[in-house]
């Protein structure tokens, strides 16, 4: 090989960009909108569309997010509804669609992927102020993008990867992979859609599933309507208490 090609080489490589997990999570934060933009959102409603069962089923669909880390979930058809959430400490569900008409409260391992929701920041800012283990793993094919990819090892062993546009710098995927009474199980997070709300910018299409299952296994909420720093009722995050 010759000097010329050896040197042009050289060239290549010292001028090839330094990626690594601190200038991803930077890049990231500009683009959701900035730290003080995103720490100005104190709270989070979100209203729209929740479609399961490929499309057949339509639930209307509300989620509400307050610092530190609390969110309810609602999902209302033909006059019943759902509600998942999580004050902090304990999680917390009504399911009459199983039945369950009365509250419940969920044990930890049933509400990971809930409390992986919770944090308005998203995982990556919640993940740097945590402390978690971060690693970047190089790129990966995105439904034909070559997206950057970064590893979390949440607390317990569990893991999230999470996949970041090489333009946008905003997520498009989240793999978690978690173990849940001794079996591990991977749940895949799809966003798009991207919308500033306040001044921050919030995906408003987010589809989620198992892993590798069906158009069936997989439900899809549609944002139609996003809120932020609305008046919250903390009580509404809480179990509630029979008056």
């Amino acid at each position: 090989m010759s000097f010329l090609v050896l040197g042009a080489l050289a060239l290549a490589h010292a001028a090839a960009p330094t990626i690594s997990v601190d200038s991803l999570l930077q890049k990231n934060l500009q683009a959701r909108g900035g730290a003080d933009e995103l720490a100005a959102i104190h709270s989070l409603r979100l209203e729209g569309r929740l479609l399961v069962n490929g499309g057949q089923l339509t639930f209307q669909w509300v989620e509400i997010k307050s610092r530190p880390d609390r969110i309810r979930q609602e999902a209302t058809l033909q006059g019943l509804t759902s509600i998942s959430a999580w004050d902090g400490t304990e999680s917390w569900r009504v399911n009459p669609f199983g039945g369950r008409k009365d509250p419940e409260r969920v044990p930890l391992e049933d509400s990971k992927g809930l409390l992986e929701q919770a944090a308005i920041d998203g995982v990556l800012v919640d993940a740097k102020s945590h402390g978690w283990p971060m690693r970047y793993l190089g790129t990966e094919d995105i439904d034909g993008t070559d997206a950057h990819k970064i590893q979390i090892d949440r607390p317990g062993g569990d893991l999230e990867y999470v996949w970041l546009d090489p333009d946008a710098f905003l997520e498009i995927r989240i793999v978690s992979r978690r173990t849940e009474h001794g079996v591990t199980v991977e749940a895949q997070t799809d966003y798009g859609d991207y919308e500033k709300v306040g001044d921050v910018y919030f995906p408003l299409l987010v589809e989620f599933g198992p892993k590798g299952g069906s158009d069936a296994d997989r439900a899809k909420v549609l944002v139609d309507k996003a809120t932020p720093n609305q008046a919250v009722d903390e009580t509404i995050f809480a179990f509630p208490v029979a008056k």
